[in-house]
Formats: structure tokens, sequence, C-alpha cells
């Protein structure tokens, strides 16, 4: 299977983008911004929930929801992800010294303000978030190997 290689140019793109970094894993060591490029960049181990809704998709009808994808062998991909034209980055909730700590990726928004600029934020577990001013929405994440087999698959279940 190939790796993807998409491109985000708007709010639209960006949540499509999100939806294939739901439950990446990032090291705070690999996220930077490049402040003479205007651009932030991020490697991450991704999960891949196309495969596993994939699974989903042929399991039995009556299995709850979740299960297949819990039973069949997920993956984890190397992806590259990259935002351009950025004017200034902002941090809440993370230490940029502890470059070994590993966030969980929840979303990525885009909130136009004088369009077509704006502020990409990415969200993750435990409230930290990266905040991105943009001059507009430019942004990219390739695949950049193969995929390996996942400890587990991420749970997101509502009490």
């Amino acid at each position: 299977m190939a790796g993807l290689k998409l491109i985000a140019l708007d709010a639209e793109d960006l949540a499509v983008l999100s939806v294939h970094m739901q439950d990446a894993v990032v090291s705070i060591g690999e996220m930077t911004y490049l402040p003479k490029e205007r651009r932030f960049v991020m490697l991450a181990n991704r999960f891949d929930w196309e495969k596993a809704i994939q699974a989903e998709a042929m399991a039995d009808p009556e299995a709850p929801i979740g299960a297949a994808a819990r039973a069949a062998p997920c993956v984890r991909r190397r992806s590259g992800l990259r935002v351009e034209r950025v004017l200034a980055a902002r941090l809440r909730g993370i230490d940029l010294k502890n470059k070994q700590a590993v966030l969980n990726l929840l979303a990525m928004k885009f909130e136009e303000s004088a369009a077509p600029s704006g502020t990409v934020s990415f969200l993750f577990s435990g409230g930290g978030e990266v905040q991105l001013d943009v001059e507009c929405m430019e942004a990219g994440l390739e695949d950049l190997g193969p995929a390996w087999d996942a400890a587990g698959t991420p749970c997101h279940d509502v009490e």
C-alpha cells in the first residue's frame, strides 16, 4: 500500500489531514519552528486509521463498534508534516527542554482571522497545544517509509 501524500490549502483540507494524524505520537524533539524559512515541521508516528476502518468494514456487522479494528493487525507509519508561511509560533503546556517527551496528537484545526491569514492549532492530549500564525493555509503530510505493526489501537470510548 502506497503511503499518503496530501496537501491542505484551507480549513476543510486541514480537517482531512487531522483525521489521518489523529492519535499520532510525536516526540517534542521532532518538531520545530524554522522562523527564517517561515516553516513548522514535525515527524510523527501516525496510526493508520484508514487501514483500521477498512478492517472494520469487512467485519461481522453484529460485532461491537471498534472490535474489528482492535482485532485487526493495525499499523503505524512514519510521517512528516509541514506548515508553510508561518509568521509566529506559540506553545501551551509543552516543555521544549524535555525533548524525549512524547505527545499524542488529538486534532489539528485552522481558524481564519483576516482572510487568508489565520491560526493553525495542534491539540495534544493533556492540554498541550502548538499555535501557528500563518499568512495563509499551506500544509503537507507525507508518509516517509514502510508501515509497522502497531502495539495497540487507540481507544476513544465515551462513558
